[in-house]
């Protein structure tokens, strides 16, 4: 059965997946969500000894329904290829009773490489299916990781040009050195003086701009997006959860049917909403764990069901999930009020008129899957010290935000369901942080001496992103306000004269 695109924000709309996935934000601000979440046509059972690129086709062909098989197929071939530094793509690893599901084995290190290897050939395959001869500007703004992975995808892809935004002070010195020092003529990367949600906001608006978008018309462009509120992005994500499961499956430690209880460390929301999407799809998934850090938005959130962005922005040691504005929230608030885009639209404009909304009694019963905790930065860092001790394998900061999330819920629920948590980076992407957990004799270290050390301690090879980057030349020196965004991108575009 086909599915069509509609907008948060107005149900009206209706688009095919590649046009979605070429506009990225809807033209009212909305996001894109399917006009029904479909069922997956293969049992659990059959799933077991796929590949995680057959698992993908069998997911993914149920959302983009207008790729055809040879189209998707070639997407997923090209994505999930020998960038990967595992044959299996994602894999998973026991420690203390609890499945770390590893989707840092990509490119840049982090999970974010899971869909955007895959983002920019959906996109190319959308443009050509709807004859678009515009040049593909994507334009992101990134808490770390998101930036590196979209940079890395579509760096030297013909027919686009990405250009980056990330908090200048707000991300890992790693994070930041992956970022600064990319190749290739299509891409900009600029530092903000702000926060994420400064750069996130800044990036909406310029998607909102109608008279930027004829000026980059006229000059034969259009934006689209590699953030999470892309459908594109979001779709592979699901996979993650559907493979989980059949891996836990094919390897005996669920039976056919048995639940799976699902932890993400959570910032933009995109990750376990994925999830919440496999669970409507018939994996049979339980309690979905939100895992927040100190910038707890939506553990308050889960906890009395008001969102409430006025309040301190923390810098954390997991920099990826600073966020106050957690962009895919969103859809599934469209979810749990019956999609009424109406309604939706106007608890988003409250959001931005006053910076906080809260839901009614009857939308708080549909979150019942959900379980929102957080983790403070101490707890985090006891967190990756005693994984280390008791067992030898090292988290990084957000996968321990999680771990330490996960030991709240089994203390206030005694729930021993097979549990499942999302490992959303490699820890050599922030060295200082996960040294400093284990020993704060490390501190006098340099950030490379740290990895040196990490790898020891670890018996785990440094990976070649890091490796790459110690030598390598910064590029992208550049640096504004943000409220000079808008001149950035009009100057890089040539479409400021």
């Amino acid at each position: 059965m086909e599915i069509l695109y509609s907008s948060t924000r107005n149900s009206a709309v209706k688009l095919t997946a590649s046009q979605a996935i070429l506009k990225g934000l809807a033209d009212d601000g909305g996001l894109f969500v399917p006009d029904h979440i479909p069922a997956l046509t293969c049992s659990m059972q059959e799933l077991t000894g796929r590949s995680y690129q057959e698992i993908a086709y069998e997911v993914m062909k149920l959302f983009l329904t207008d790729f055809t098989e040879e189209e998707l197929k070639n997407c997923i071939r090209c994505a999930y290829d020998l960038k990967f530094d595992t044959e299996v793509i994602a894999p998973i690893v026991e420690a203390e009773g609890t499945y770390y599901l590893e989707l840092f084995h990509g490119a840049t290190i982090a999970f974010k490489d899971m869909a955007l290897s895959i983002l920019p050939h959906l996109m190319i395959t959308s443009a050509k299916k709807n004859h678009v001869e515009n040049e593909i500007v994507i334009l992101t703004a990134t808490s770390g990781d998101t930036g590196k992975a979209a940079l890395a995808g579509f760096a030297g892809v013909q027919g686009t040009r990405i250009i980056v935004f990330y908090p200048k002070n707000g991300v890992s010195p790693i994070q930041e050195k992956q970022m600064v020092t990319q190749e290739g003529d299509n891409t900009l990367v600029v530092g903000i003086h702000g926060n994420f949600d400064d750069a996130q906001t800044g990036v909406k608006a310029l998607f909102n701009d109608k008279e930027l978008a004829e000026e980059m018309a006229a000059a034969g462009l259009q934006f689209s997006s590699a953030n999470s509120i892309n459908i594109g992005r979001l779709v592979p994500q699901v996979v993650y959860y559907v493979y989980a499961y059949a891996k836990l499956l094919e390897e005996g430690k669920l039976t056919d049917g048995q639940r799976m209880n699902v932890v993400v460390p959570t910032g933009n929301f995109g990750n376990i909403l994925a999830a919440y999407y496999a669970k409507q799809m018939g994996v049979p998934i339980g309690r979905l764990i939100c895992a927040s850090n100190e910038n707890k938005v939506l553990y308050d959130f889960f906890a009395n069901g008001k969102y409430d962005r006025n309040r301190e922005f923390v810098l954390t040691s997991s920099p990826s999930m600073d966020i106050l504005i957690s962009s895919n929230l969103e859809r599934l608030i469209y979810r749990i009020a019956g999609e009424d885009a109406v309604r939706n639209a106007q608890l988003m404009e409250q959001l931005a008129r006053t910076g906080s909304y809260e839901i009614t009694e009857q939308m708080k019963e549909e979150l019942a899957d959900f379980y929102g905790n957080y983790a403070s930065e101490e707890e985090t860092a006891d967190r990756i010290r005693a994984m280390y001790e008791n067992t030898g394998y090292v988290l990084d900061t957000h996968t321990a935000v999680a771990s330490a999330v996960y030991q709240k819920y089994v203390e206030d629920t005694k729930d021993e369901t097979v549990t499942v948590i999302a490992s959303t980076a490699s820890p050599f992407k922030f060295p200082r942080n996960v040294m400093n957990a284990i020993d704060g004799k490390y501190d006098t270290m340099t950030d490379f001496e740290l990895v040196d050390e990490l790898s020891r301690i670890s018996n785990v090879e440094v990976p070649e992103a890091v490796v790459k980057i110690r030598t390598a030349p910064v590029i992208h020196d550049h640096v504004c306000d943000k409220t000079e965004m808008k001149q950035v991108v009009k100057h890089f575009l040539g479409v400021d004269a």
